[in-house]
Parts: structure tokens; C-alpha cells; sequence
């Protein structure tokens, strides 16, 4: 019959764990982490304690309350520790913990890093038209929205639902309140991903406006939709294909352009050049969703080759980890991914 020994026992000094070990090494580790008056339990447990189950299933621990303090035991109790550390962190600092955050929350803690000292959600990058205030929520978002700050061109790549384009428009958006810009011009390729746009209704510019909804959709959401009419009847804002960017010379505009692995060599050879004076230029796309018929490279990848020397240019890679969607996504895209590397 095994003898019982006494579990080591973290604390929580001064921002970092002291730790007491016994002999045995088979034993489970126990962290007591304290809750002051300050701490919103219900905000930092969840409802009918959900944030503290999701801990509990992903670091394989035990999360209980006991008196002021939460007892966390089991193997990986100090990755786990780390994790409620940092939601006590966020709900302190007055956020909210939706389920995404405590997904990327649980990431990074399982990566061995803190999101208290990742930056992320640290500065506003715009406010909506509702007075929510938009910031980067992962650590590739972060660091995609430092590199628009501090490059005039930037190559914004990764999967869908990284926030690539939302966050590009709301950097925009700032830009131009901030009257750094005169002039927001967002561009897409009009490319049918297994569509014809000779079958859609209307005139050219009603043929192509589905394929420039998801701009207009940031815009409403961060502008509102009466003010960003208004500024697109004043020309302040343009939100055209791609092809209507040939020929002209753009100055002190903040032109993004979208959906960017669909263009051709040519085009984006076009769009690089139309650059002027006191512009910046943001360019997203998705390498795993080309859909240009078969023989044409994108331009995407191309200029990533013809560019990657050029220092004063910005590549931004997102990964599956920088999903700010439903968690399905995130799942769909890793399941995508380790198919294709299967049977490349």
C-alpha cells in the first residue's frame, strides 16, 4: 500500500509561483490561486461554471473553490493556473470572456505563453458606430496591426476568419477620422469561385456588388451604414472592383485590397503601382482559396517571391490560430490542412 505523501504546494508571490516539492515525484500538483474583493468570480467562473470545466477538460485538472481561493490540482496544474490567471487578468481590466477568447486563452497556455504578456487587446484600433472598441485578439492580429502602423504596404496572409479584412478597414477607418487620409478605396478581383457573373441581374456595377459585400459589411459595422453612403456619394469612400483601379495615381488614400489571391500577376503588378504620395496600402488574401482557372499563378504568391527583399514592405502571415469565428472554423481549417499535406 502506497504512503501518503503531502502534494506540493505552489503560491502566488509578487506576480510569480514559489513552489514547495516533496521527495515523491509521482504526485499531483496543487496551486492555490487567491481571489481579493476585487476579482468578479461569476465573470472569471462563467456561467454555471463553464470557463473553469473548459479549463479543467483541456489541462486534465481539478479547478475547486475553496473559500477565497481557487485550488487548482493535477498534472498540468501550473499551465492550467496560468490560464485562470489570465482570465482574472481580463475580467480586472473590464473585458468580457466570450468563447473565442478563452479558446485562444487556453492556446496560448498550452503553448507555455501568458496572454497578459502577449499585448494582445492592449491598444483600440477603432471604435464601431455603436461605441464597441475594435482591437486585435490574437498575438498575429497584433502584430498584422503594428505592421500597418508602421509600413506603407502590407501583405496581410491567411486563412478565413483571421480578421484580415475587418481589422484592415478599421485601421482605415482610424486613418481617415484621424484625417492622416483623405480618401478609403477598397478593391476587390471580381473572380466567380464556380459562378458565372454573366447570370447575375442587372447592370455592371449591380452584377459586381456581391462580390464587394463583405467591404461594405466592415464599413456599416465600423462607420455605420447612413455615414459610409454619404461618404461614398462624396467619393471619400470607393469600394470597387479591381479593375477599375488601371490608370490612376492614388495620394493620401488608405487602399485595401481584398480577396488578393485571386488576382493575376498582371494585376497586382497594376495595383502595387498605382501608389501615390501619403498613401498606405493593405493587401489580404487566402493562399488555400485560389479560384482562378487552372494555369494562371496568383498574383498573391507571385509578388510574395518578386517582394520578400523589399524591407519596407510588410508580409503578415495569420494562421488557424488567429480564427476569431465560430471554434468549427478554426477545426475546418486544421482539417482541411492536414488532408491536403496528406495527400499532396
Amino acid at each position: 500500500m502506497k504512503r501518503a505523501v503531502e502534494t506540493p504546494l505552489f503560491f502566488k508571490t509578487g506576480g510569480k509561483y514559489g513552489i514547495i516539492r516533496p521527495m515523491e515525484k509521482d504526485t499531483a500538483e496543487i496551486i492555490r490561486i487567491p481571489l481579493n474583493s476585487q476579482t468578479d468570480a461569476g465573470a472569471v467562473f462563467g456561467a454555471h461554471d463553464t470557463n473553469l470545466r473548459l479549463i479543467e477538460n483541456a489541462f486534465g485538472v481539478d479547478v475547486v473553490l475553496r473559500r477565497d481561493e481557487l485550488v487548482v490540482s493535477g498534472g498540468r496544474a501550473a499551465l492550467a493556473a496560468g490560464a485562470i490567471e489570465d482570465i482574472i487578468w481580463i475580467t480586472g481590466a473590464g473585458e468580457s470572456i466570450d468563447e473565442q477568447k478563452l479558446d485562444y486563452v487556453i492556446d496560448l497556455a498550452q503553448g507555455g505563453s501568458s496572454y497578459r504578456e502577449s499585448g494582445v487587446n492592449k491598444d483600440i484600433v477603432a471604435f464601431s458606430h455603436k461605441g464597441k472598441p475594435v482591437k486585435a485578439k490574437t498575438l498575429g492580429q497584433t502584430k498584422y496591426v503594428e505592421a500597418i502602423k508602421g509600413r506603407d504596404i502590407v501583405f496581410g496572409i491567411g486563412p478565413a476568419g483571421t480578421g484580415k479584412t475587418y481589422l484592415a478597414v478599421a485601421m482605415a477607418v482610424s486613418a481617415f477620422k484621424g484625417r492622416s487620409v483623405e480618401k478609403i478605396i477598397l478593391a476587390r478581383p471580381a473572380v466567380e469561385a464556380g459562378e458565372r457573373l454573366g447570370f447575375l441581374p442587372g447592370d455592371l456595377q449591380e452584377k459586381v456588388d456581391p462580390y464587394l459585400r463583405p467591404l461594405y459589411d466592415a464599413l456599416y459595422d465600423i462607420m455605420g451604414r447612413d455615414q459610409t453612403l454619404r461618404l461614398k456619394e462624396k467619393e471619400a469612400i470607393e469600394v470597387v472592383p479591381l479593375a477599375y483601379m488601371r490608370g490612376r495615381t492614388l495620394d493620401n488614400s488608405f487602399i485595401i485590397l481584398d480577396e488578393a489571391q485571386n488576382t493575376t500577376r498582371e494585376q497586382m503588378k497594376m495595383f502595387l503601382t498605382r501608389m501615390g504620395f501619403g498613401s498606405k496600402m493593405v493587401i489580404n488574401g487566402d493562399v488555400t482559396q485560389i479560384d482562378l482557372p487552372e494555369g494562371r499563378q496568383s498574383g498573391l504568391l507571385h509578388a510574395g517571391k518578386v517582394l520578400e527583399g523589399v524591407r519596407e514592405i510588410s508580409f503578415c502571415t495569420l494562421s488557424e490560430s488567429d480564427v476569431v469565428r465560430h471554434k468549427l472554423v478554426k477545426k475546418i481549417i486544421g482539417a482541411y490542412e492536414k488532408y491536403e499535406k496528406k495527400n499532396r
